[in-house]
């Protein structure tokens, strides 16, 4: 007989998970506003092209061995310290790039902020797990997506005005100072208003005996294996797609907020009624679709030579993102039931650490030329959806 929730349960439950999207809207805030732009900032500090890949590789590479031990402290110390230690460490990471202006401190920087992404993920999917049922899960990683992209959506466009009012240099850093400033705000409210995630003995006991290797699934590796190379169809053009824009095809700074508001605008329209019906329909089929979409991005911005072509290009962006929190359930749902957050951080570990080759490769297709690059990115594309399409398994037939 299942256990009957108490009206006490439910508002803490609900508490901490409007605290947690909040908390998302603050630090995502304050980071978005000046971490898209940081390739100008590299190159207007004299760094180079190299440096651009490099802080893109790094990104990739960071992110995926900060995901394992995320996931670990999440099962250990629970959801609620863990985010509180991951927003104080993103914070430290902002105040380097404030009293530093050189692109070795970007560098140097970024091995702390870029932290907060990574570590509080496999988090935030434990707290998602513990408080939504398992038949909704889509749904309520949707919500957490949804939210994500709020200050996804405007804080480029307060980026890209502040970067037009002080320049390059002093825009980025005065960015990054209201980052500090949301981050600290997010410590608040996680002090305040987020309920205390205690792990029981019995759970870590549980836990110590699910060994890594048992983590995955024959349908969990399948997944990875497409999603890797989806991946690289993402991140070999990722760090150029604003020096394209900007620098290539002369787009304002501005209007390359805008289109990042028009992406994020575009996939918050989808979420809900694709969690909707991938809940009810299966998730397979919506995950392909999402494949389709990082296949075609680079093979239109190719083309994207005027502002409207490069809406028509970011529109597509924003579709990619079709079926990223049915991926995410899928995740969970084919993970061990008392490992969750440790499985979703190993399969991030391997997806980022591999993912992070190919990024660094994308400085050296970009010099040869922009078609190289993109081409390049969509034949990755091409495979890892024809991967997906042959061996790829939703929930009920996996089981």
């Amino acid at each position: 007989m299942p256990r009957t929730i108490s009206l006490k349960e439910l508002v803490k439950k609900n508490g901490s998970m409007a605290t947690m999207l909040l908390v998302v809207i603050f630090v995502g805030m304050g980071e978005k506003m000046a971490e898209r732009f940081l390739p100008l900032y590299l190159i207007a500090l004299g760094g180079s092209t190299w440096a651009v890949g490099f802080l893109n590789s790094m990104d990739n590479l960071l992110s995926a061995l900060y995901s394992f031990p995320g996931g670990y402290l999440s099962d250990r110390i629970g959801f609620k310290k863990s985010l509180q230690l991951f927003t104080a460490v993103a914070m430290f990471g902002y105040l380097l790039v404030i009293l530093v202006p050189a692109w070795q401190a970007v560098l140097v920087g970024s091995v702390f902020f870029i932290a907060w992404t990574a570590v509080s993920l496999p988090a935030i999917m434990s707290m998602v797990s513990k408080v939504v049922p398992k038949e909704r899960r889509a749904l309520g990683v949707s919500v957490h997506s949804f939210t994500k992209r709020i200050p996804m959506a405007l804080g480029p466009i307060a980026g890209g005005a502040i970067i037009g009012a002080f320049g390059r240099v002093d825009g980025v850093r005065i960015a990054f100072g209201a980052a500090f400033v949301m981050g600290l705000v997010a410590l608040i409210l996680m002090q305040r208003f987020m309920a205390d995630d205690v792990v029981e003995k019995a759970d870590l006991d549980r836990r110590k005996a699910t060994r890594t290797r048992d983590l995955f699934s024959p349908a969990l590796r399948s997944l990875l294996a497409s999603d890797i190379l989806i991946r690289f169809a993402e991140q070999i053009p990722y760090a150029f797609v604003v020096i394209w824009a900007v620098d290539n095809n002369r787009l304002t700074a501005l209007q390359f907020g805008l289109l990042t508001t028009i992406e994020m605008v575009t996939a918050m329209l989808v979420y809900i009624p694709v969690a909707w019906m991938s809940d009810r329909y299966g998730k397979k089929p919506f995950v392909l679709i999402t494949f389709g979409f990082f296949t075609a991005f680079p093979l239109v911005l190719l083309f994207s030579r005027s502002f409207p072509m490069f809406v028509v290009a970011f529109i597509i962006r924003g579709l990619k993102e079709f079926g990223e929190p049915t991926r995410k359930a899928l995740i969970m749902d084919l993970a061990p039931e008392e490992a969750k957050a440790r499985t979703f951080g190993a399969y991030y570990l391997i997806r980022d650490v591999i993912v992070a080759i190919a990024a660094l490769s994308s400085a050296w297709l970009w010099n040869i030329s922009p078609a190289a690059n993109f081409i390049t990115a969509a034949c990755f594309g091409v495979v890892g959806s024809a991967l997906f399409a042959v061996f790829g398994r939703d929930v009920r037939k996996a089981a």
